[in-house]
């Protein structure tokens, strides 16, 4: 079987050689790697056009910027191989990364294989684990790998899996959409039975100083809208295909609201618009699976609480407390 990695690439100078030699150093036997710069305006371009030069596997392909979502999907358009796997500019992943996952691939018929991943501060520093891997090699069905997802311990991201080329048939990455790995993976994951988890950590997700795709929340933006629209989507999802998960998409459901609820400023937090005004009532229609919910823990249950009783004012309230603790200046 042959592996395509697509690389979308974007301003990533200091760090997109040692990810795609790091890609070059694949010990499987039949692979492309494409990387598609983004409309880089630092010299990206040109540390991809030299690789090109040094390993004929190389494939670049350079275009206007137009985000992570067009250039992974340019990839995939002109992508020849029969697993297509996905590497961000500023990581870099193990030698036998896909070798061990085609193997499980083949060996277990598998659309979906998935390795486990590490992230690393920019000093080189562990950080802590996000997602625990499992102890042994796992075949996980598709409901309850959603389930995971849907309690926040699974891993949605594209960058670890190697994934057959025919389910891209069925939709490309969303673009003009932040959490797009979720909303795609989701969707691929009601068109198989189930995915391979092996424990190997072969994905080492690097945080460098000053990151163009890894840049802090500190602002509000889109995608705190666009997690709320995703919760949406689950819901009517696990309605159709999986009524034995309601419980946790409804907690999902709540959860996604908070994280909202907790990072809209202050001033923006306004009847007059109607995604807020529309969370607002969300909550308050559903005080009793806040109340009710197993899968809440007993601070999401509290805070939602209170959200849903007064928003805007819990907000305030705590935005002088921690204030007055010295956490805002």
């Amino acid at each position: 079987m042959k592996i395509s990695i697509i690389i979308p690439v974007y301003n990533t100078e200091d760090c997109v050689e040692k990810c795609i030699r790091s890609c070059m150093s694949q010990t499987v036997a039949d692979m492309e790697i494409i990387a598609v710069d983004d409309g880089s305006t630092d010299s990206t371009p040109s540390i991809l056009d030299r690789l090109v030069g040094e390993d004929e596997r190389i494939r670049v392909l350079h275009q206007a910027n137009a985000g992570s979502s067009a250039a992974r999907n340019a990839g995939i358009r002109i992508s020849t191989g029969d697993y297509l796997g996905f590497v961000d500019a500023d990581d870099y992943i193990e030698p036998d990364m896909y070798e061990k996952l085609i193997r499980m691939a083949e060996d277990r018929h598998l659309d979906v294989v998935q390795i486990s991943r590490d992230e690393v501060a920019g000093d080189g520093s562990p950080l802590p684990m996000v997602v625990t891997p499992p102890e042994t090699p796992t075949i996980v069905s598709s409901e309850d790998f959603l389930k995971e997802l849907l309690l926040h311990r699974g891993d949605c991201s594209f960058c670890t899996k190697l994934i057959r080329r025919e389910l891209f048939d069925i939709s490309l990455f969303p673009e003009g959409e932040l959490n797009e790995d979720f909303r795609l993976f989701t969707e691929l994951l009601s068109h198989i039975d189930g995915a391979g988890i092996l424990p190997d950590i072969g994905y080492h997700v690097y945080y460098r100083q000053g990151s163009n795709t890894r840049k802090a929340r500190t602002e509000f933006s889109r995608v705190f809208k666009d997690i709320v629209v995703n919760a949406d989507r689950m819901e009517k999802l696990v309605e159709e295909k999986y009524p034995n998960l309601t419980e946790y998409a409804r907690r999902f459901a709540l959860v996604q609201r908070l994280d909202y609820m907790l990072h809209i400023p202050v001033k923006l937090m306004n009847d007059h618009d109607e995604f807020y005004r529309n969370v607002k009532a969300y909550l308050r229609e559903h005080r009793q699976d806040i109340s009710g919910n197993p899968y809440l823990n007993d601070d999401q249950r509290k805070k939602l609480k209170l959200l849903a009783y007064a928003p805007r004012l819990v907000r305030q309230i705590h935005g002088m407390t921690m204030k007055l603790r010295g956490v805002y200046q």
